[in-house]
């Protein structure tokens, strides 16, 4: 955008709460907002840098906008230099004299950001959303570079398979613009997704040539996972060295809200206090899953009677609405308990919130097609058997008895056993009657219950899951938040020509009041003012979704493609769209991600090499059980008839089952054998001797050298270093002779001369 002004941060400041009224905004609490703002506003400026408020999109909310001076960043960037020195980070201190390249927009965002919101014991202002002295903090977040994401967006072309400018990594703006944790995603999924070729084209070759279930194809895919996995561990470190983030997690700052003072082993314990609960609530989606499944594949499928259609449709209705209740209510919880743990940093936090979420997600994500291929499949006919049996027992039961709940079960069986009856003594040759009734409700005959059985169950249940899902969830992305604004603004334009002056039946928009007024600044602020207020309008970014839902792919891959190889091809075209959905979807439906230092992708690692492991245990599970070779042996209930040849048969189906899980266990063993071989081989290939480990070696032992002969980082205490050890938070700072490269950006439009923010409390004070 045009001549816009240097921001480095927005922090956004919520003077009235949008579900209270003016009425009913009390004189204190405007007091109380306006004392706090001035406060906001002289501990920035006191700190060195620049900070003005302007009014938001709604009555009571400001947004102080932040900046950085070059001089002060220069101070920052000796600060951190040293400390990540100290710490062993692969940087060169900055010493006195010395010319720094000029920074990226997201290492200028970072430092401004970990400056702002770490705790004083950091040498930062502790100024964060959460914290107790600053409880009016909504939000801080970072501005979008309009012109590179237009620009970006424009460069995307359709040659460009498996990549946004990142396979080859020979484009670094991406992350010099969003930083390191969201770079890491993105080379991740360009990896993954060049990596997915592989299943790909093997799966296409065995669903043309090879054999249902082909062990083949198992072994193959096993060994592709582990190797996935193995190259990943090495291929993050390499990017770690390479824009030294290797060792980040050292110099880490303190959470906010972290409360000193606890032991080891109380935030031990308090972690593994949280395990009943994970358990209680994976118990409770087991068995409602488990219901919901049984309902599906045997109860909807006997049912005979009046809306046969509309009842096939009750199981998606009731996983809609009690499994999304049952994870929002979780959710809760584990933000409750891991802030309840009292992390110190926001990486172990994450870390633990990210474990007790993914936990419950994959047992939503796999639990239909684990109960399908190792329950329906082979103990199908027993189970349907059982749940006709229930069935019918329970509509003889119901004539049996009298009273309300014996009336709604018989109308239910077709039953209903006639009430003058009982009274004239025919209620014995009714109820007799009953037992030989067919229900005109419920399938009896087993032949023709067995003939329901669905053998290609799995296979369209992996279809569901690996193309419409995927479909579904890419329109939810990128075309339902258009969807969601077009109504929005709907509803505002209607909300704002039915709310009259002095209305109390909405929030009234800020624009209203002073869409007639001309900024301080000119249209130019004008229109750089209504952009901003319309990012801050817009969700947070957050990692997490896109992380899970890759994880999740790549478990439908590795454990279940067995069933239906073109898993693979379906992943690998979803991906080459995804990669420019999630770059489209942040770039233009979330506010600009907050630049964070990362040199991994965190627990996602961990639970990539547990899913790896995973599918060796149920790949050769299901190879044993449904290869056609194994099956002309010893065939599954399925295919059986006659009630003595089903006893034999499920005596042998439970018998296979067994011998598949020792198979599994083997299996396990072997997985474990294959990671070693395939570490050794990855890491010889891609990490010993590679250009960015040879380059950090020679670049430490310079270092040293130069440390050696006295010519390194001089002198003393760190920048802001005081004589008790704490950090000053301005007078210590941007003093040094460090140069930073570079041009201070000019203030052309004098939009840091006037601020906004006390007139506008002032305001909500003489409404109140």
């Amino acid at each position: 955008m045009p001549g816009r002004p240097d921001v480095n941060l927005v922090i956004v400041f919520r003077a009235a709460h949008k579900n209270t009224h003016l009425k009913q905004r009390t004189r204190n609490e405007a007091r109380k907002a306006e004392q706090q703002y001035l406060r906001l506003i002289d501990t920035l400026t006191y700190a060195g840098l620049k900070a003005v408020g302007r009014r938001g999109e709604s009555l009571g909310q400001l947004l102080v906008f932040v900046t950085c001076p070059q001089k002060h960043l220069e101070g920052l960037i000796r600060r951190e230099r040293h400390g990540d020195f100290l710490s062993g980070l692969p940087v060169t201190p900055v010493t006195a004299d010395c010319l720094i390249p000029p920074l990226s927009s997201a290492e200028k965002i970072r430092l401004v950001y970990t400056y702002v919101t770490s705790s004083p014991t950091d040498g930062g202002l502790g100024i964060a959303p959460g914290a107790s002295e600053w409880d009016l903090v909504e939000s801080i977040t970072p501005l979008h570079d309009v012109n590179f994401n237009e620009t970006w967006v424009r460069s995307w072309k359709l040659s460009q398979i498996a990549s946004v400018k990142l396979a080859r990594y020979s484009n670094l703006r991406f992350f010099f613009k969003f930083g390191d944790s969201v770079g890491l995603y993105f080379a991740f999924l360009s990896s993954y997704t060049q990596f997915l070729a592989f299943p790909a084209i093997l799966g296409l070759f065995s669903y043309f040539f090879l054999s249902p279930y082909s062990s083949v194809y198992s072994i193959l895919l096993c060994i592709w996972s582990v190797g996935f996995v193995e190259y990943w561990k090495v291929r993050e470190r390499i990017l770690s060295l390479r824009f030294g983030t290797r060792g980040s997690f050292r110099v880490e700052k303190c959470r906010v809200t972290y409360r000193p003072g606890q032991t080891w082993w109380g935030r031990e314990l308090r972690i593994f206090a949280s395990l009943p609960v994970i358990l209680l609530f994976a118990g409770v989606l087991v068995a409602l899953l488990t219901s919901i499944f049984v309902f599906e594949a045997f109860v909807t499928q006997l049912y005979q009677g009046p809306g046969k259609k509309l009842i096939s449709f009750s199981p998606t209705l009731l996983f809609a609405a009690l499994v999304p209740r049952v994870l929002q209510l979780y959710q809760a919880l584990a933000v409750g308990l891991t802030t309840w743990e009292n992390h110190r940093h926001q990486s172990s936090y994450n870390k633990s919130l990210t474990l007790k979420t993914f936990a419950l997600s994959a047992i939503v994500a796999y639990m239909a097609l684990g109960l399908s291929a190792f329950v329906y499949v082979p103990f199908g006919q027993s189970v349907m058997r059982y749940v006709q049996n229930r069935l019918f027992a329970t509509s003889v039961e119901s004539g049996s008895r009298s009273g309300f709940g014996s009336k709604i079960m018989g109308l239910l069986n077709g039953t209903t056993v006639d009430s003058t009856a009982t009274t004239t003594g025919f209620t014995s040759e009714k109820l007799s009657n009953v037992g030989a009734l067919k229900s005109s409700l419920w399938e009896r005959d087993m032949s023709n219950a067995r003939r329901k059985l669905n053998p290609t169950r799995l296979r369209d249940q992996m279809f569901a899951y690996t193309v419409t899902n995927q479909v579904i969830n890419s329109f939810t992305e990128v075309g339902l938040p258009y969807i969601m604004r077009y109504v929005t603004a709907f509803r505002h334009r209607h909300d704002k020509n039915a709310t009259k002056p002095g209305s109390p039946s909405g929030e009234p928009k800020k624009r209203v009041v002073f869409e007639d007024e001309k900024e301080r600044g000119g249209m130019e602020e004008r229109v750089f003012l209504d952009h901003v207020r319309e990012e801050v309008a817009l969700p947070e970014y957050d990692l997490f979704a896109d992380y899970s839902e890759m994880v999740i792919q790549f478990g439908y891959v590795v454990l279940w493609s067995t069933i239906w190889p073109l898993a693979g091809v379906m992943a690998f075209i979803n991906n080459i769209v995804e990669l420019r959905g999630d770059a489209f979807k942040m770039t233009v439906h979330h506010r600009r991600p907050i630049p964070t230092r990362a040199d991994s992708i965190g627990p996602w690692l961990e639970a990539l090499s547990f899913l790896a492991w995973l599918g060796a245990l149920t790949n050769s599970a299901l190879v044993y059980l449904f290869s056609p070779e194994l099956l002309k042996s010893s065939p599954l209930a399925l295919n059986d008839e006659d009630d003595q040849q089903n006893t034999e048969t499920n005596t042998a189906t439970k018998e296979l089952v067994v011998k598949a899980v020792l198979v599994a266990l083997v299996a396990s063993h072997g997985y474990f054998i294959l990671r070693a071989v395939v570490r050794h081989v990855v890491e010889r290939i891609w990490w010993i001797g590679s250009k960015e480990v040879q380059l950090n070696e020679r670049e430490e032992r310079l270092m040293k050298e130069k440390f050696l002969e006295g010519a390194g980082a001089g002198a003393g205490a760190g920048a802001g270093e005081s004589n008790n050890g704490n950090l000053s938070v301005r007078n210590d700072l941007g003093e040094e002779n460090v140069k930073l490269g570079g041009v201070e950006v000019e203030d052309t439009m004098g939009f840091w001369d006037h601020d906004e923010g006390v007139d506008e409390i002032k305001r909500l004070v003489k409404e109140a």
